[in-house]
């Protein structure tokens, strides 16, 4: 391969170009065989998807409100109420992602009454009494602002008229770190705005809410919020997500909607309740509620996928839902939306009818046999307010029943097709007709294989190149499960009934190494795109790192955009002399009959043309810590001598791009002289040739 020519991909790659070529260098070609790939551009599979791209986002504790959402104070609306001392946040990264911070006495404890007769909202509101100059009142610390931009809130305040109310914004001892501004107030609840310019960047500021003089003062909501935020969003993470591309985005869950009540979260923000999540086990605000979400995905052009709840929710609660979404504006809900500000319908098209309902983790959960009767409830009531809808429902394919989805039955781990414990067999002979695909979902854990005779989890040493490709085998796994369907189902040979990957993830670490995996996933995907039809990528705040102020495109994001810009979408056969090695574990639960990948071990070879036939696009994927050498032969496609290619690899495979640095893993764009049939393909990378049509 002849490189003429060498500039990166995006931009914003730049700054770390220098490192790359500093700090990590090629390993010397290896000695093994060559391995050849053959490529028919003649014998083509359906065109793959745009929705494979998708991604999934869910309430987990503070995920949705910490990363996307712009609000700098936690429990604004004083669920916890008021505190003596403020607490540490945990090291645990599961306990932090609950993590909140709290309202603060400043002054006396025995000063600050929690409310319960007149609280604004919830279940209490602090009142403090005051009985002298002193400054008595709440404080919050641990606050995060950056210096770019002022600050608005608006404070929902009471006060007797002795008190003098002032809020004030400190990140340091000395005078010139503080503001501070004076609130009116009376004797009534009213919201009033303030604003600050701090000019500084912290991640300990704190916010007091003070008051002096003779009397009483009730706080019932505060809000702090940079002033570039979109209608309540961050400004960076939102051009982040836009320039993702991500065509759909499933939401708000995820297990959390089985006890998720939609109703909390929509009109004023400052009067929503603020609910203890009983799924995850943390305090939600319900500010980023049904209006929020779906007005995110307008702001950056993504097809909403909404998440019913068919646990703790009924039939009527999923029909009124979707009268508040995609109703007219004199429809019941439909005025209810629109005196909330949002005249026009949203008109959301996919619905997931329940998340993982097969699961005894699920709130209201229940048998398969009564659950579907449940599915087909909500479906019709559903269909019954827009028959345009498209209706996912969970799946619960056997292998995804196996492997730690199901209901573990001792001495019976397997799940066999058409039996009690197989969800998606009741689906299929129950419900069909009420829905338009079956979900799955697919979390392979690290370094670990299921046994089939105990039903538990076993360590295993991996190579690079087997870790890889976990994933990818878990999606080998459905297909057999599919295949099996089909012979009972004889109808899912029509293609019209799809499978969503809705969810689905790896390690959650942000690597090198893992971005290669999700290319090694996005390769099986292509290669079943006759009934694969989105996937749903977890979490979708996985395409950044992020910090309360500051954001940056990860690893794992990057991946996604090289596929979604660069590799075309009508996948063509591609044969080769090298299968993938037969398994080395009994065939079912997470080992499928035939290891995924194509025949050209240990790299992965996927094509496709683009839509217009002028191009064809070749993706590689080495997991390997050698390079490779890769022999094309294409057919059936006449192709110019000049071509342009794409290298995505990085300092190595723990290499990461986190914010505040330099980025450790970059995509490379160059030309190549297509002539050559063989190719080096670099270790730990993947690698796209696109041959323009002659």
């Amino acid at each position: 391969m002849t490189d003429t020519t060498a500039t990166l991909s995006r931009r914003t790659l730049l700054v770390g170009s220098a490192a790359l070529a500093g700090n990590w260098s090629i390993p010397a070609f290896s000695d093994t065989t060559k391995i050849h790939a053959t490529l028919n551009a003649s014998v083509t599979r359906p065109p793959l998807s745009s929705l494979l791209y998708g991604g999934f986002i869910e309430h987990i504790g503070n995920l949705i409100n910490h990363s996307l959402w712009s609000e700098v104070l936690d429990d604004r609306k004083f669920y916890y109420g008021v505190i003596e001392a403020p607490e540490a946040k945990p090291d645990d990264p599961r306990a932090a992602m609950r993590f909140i911070q709290k309202w603060v006495a400043m002054g006396s404890m025995s000063a600050i009454q929690m409310d319960t007769e007149n609280p604004y909202v919830g279940i209490h509101s602090p009142v403090i009494s005051i009985n002298s100059s002193q400054q008595m009142g709440i404080a919050q610390y641990g606050l995060a602002i950056k210096s770019s931009v002022p600050y608005q809130g608006r404070l929902v305040v009471w006060a007797d008229a002795g008190v003098k109310v002032n809020v004030k914004l400190i990140w340091g001892d000395a005078p010139e770190q503080t503001l501070t501004q004076k609130i009116s107030t009376n004797k009534k609840w009213r919201t009033r705005t303030f604003q600050f310019n701090p000019k500084v960047d912290t991640e300990s500021a704190r916010l007091e809410i003070v008051g002096t003089g003779k009397g009483r003062f009730g706080v019932g909501a505060i809000s702090l919020m940079p002033a570039d935020n979109i209608k309540g969003f961050r400004a960076d993470t939102l051009a982040l997500m836009k320039e993702m591309q991500c065509p759909i985005l499933r939401m708000p869950g995820g297990n959390f909607v089985s006890a998720y009540d939609w109703k909390h979260t929509i009109g004023d923000p400052d009067r929503r309740p603020p609910i203890y999540d009983p799924v995850w086990r943390a305090v939600q605000p319900n500010d980023v509620g049904v209006d929020e979400l779906l007005q995110f995905c307008e702001l950056i052009d993504s097809e909403p996928f909404w998440c019913v709840n068919t646990g703790f929710g009924e039939p009527r609660s999923g029909a009124e839902l979707l009268e508040y979404v995609n109703g007219a504006a004199d429809t019941s809900w439909g005025k209810v939306r629109a005196s909330n500000g949002r005249k026009n319908p949203y008109g959301v098209k996919y619905w997931a009818i329940g998340n993982e309902m097969y699961g005894h983790w699920q709130m209201g959960h229940m048998p398969r046999d009564q659950y579907t009767v449940k599915h087909n409830l909500f479906a019709d009531a559903m269909r019954a307010v827009d028959p345009s809808i498209y209706i996912v429902a969970p799946g619960g394919f056997v292998d995804e029943m196996t492997t730690g989805q199901g209901i573990f039955v001792e001495g019976q781990p397997e799940v066999k097709v058409g039996s009690e414990r197989d969800w998606a067999y009741g689906m299929f002979r129950d419900s069909w007709g009420k829905f338009d695909a079956l979900g799955t979902h697919a979390y392979p854990p690290q370094n670990k294989r299921f046994d089939l005779k105990t039903g538990k989890l076993f360590d295993v040493q991996m190579s690079l190149n087997e870790w890889a490709r976990q994933p990818a085998n878990r999606v080998r796994t459905m297909v057999d499960a599919w295949e099996e369907y089909k012979k009972h189902f004889p109808k899912l040979n029509e293609g019209a009934i799809k499978v969503f990957f809705d969810e689905w993830a790896y390690s959650f670490q942000d690597s090198l190494k893992n971005s290669l995996a999700i290319a090694l996933a996005f390769h099986e995907f292509f290669r079943h795109t006759d009934f694969i039809d989105m996937a749903g990528f977890t979490m979708a705040t996985g395409w950044l790192d992020f910090n309360r102020t500051s954001s940056t495109i990860s690893a794992r994001g990057r991946i996604f955009q090289l596929y979604q810009q660069h590799f075309g979408n009508i996948p063509i056969a591609v044969d080769g002399n090298s299968p993938t090695p037969k398994p080395q574990y009994p065939v079912g639960g997470d080992q499928p009959k035939v290891n995924a990948g194509s025949a050209t071990y240990p790299l992965d070879v996927s094509a496709a043309l683009t839509s217009d036939g002028q191009a064809l696009v070749v993706a590689v994927v080495n997991a390997t810590e050698q390079v490779q050498s890769l022999e094309l032969n294409i057919s059936d496609f006449i192709f110019a001598a000049k071509g342009r290619s794409w290298k995505f690899t990085g300092l190595g495979p723990d290499a990461k791009n986190a914010v505040g640095k330099s980025p450790e893993v970059l995509t490379v764009e160059s030309e190549f002289d297509a002539t050559n049939k063989v190719l080096q393909i670099a270790a730990v990378s993947v690698e796209f040739y696109r041959f323009e049509r002659m």
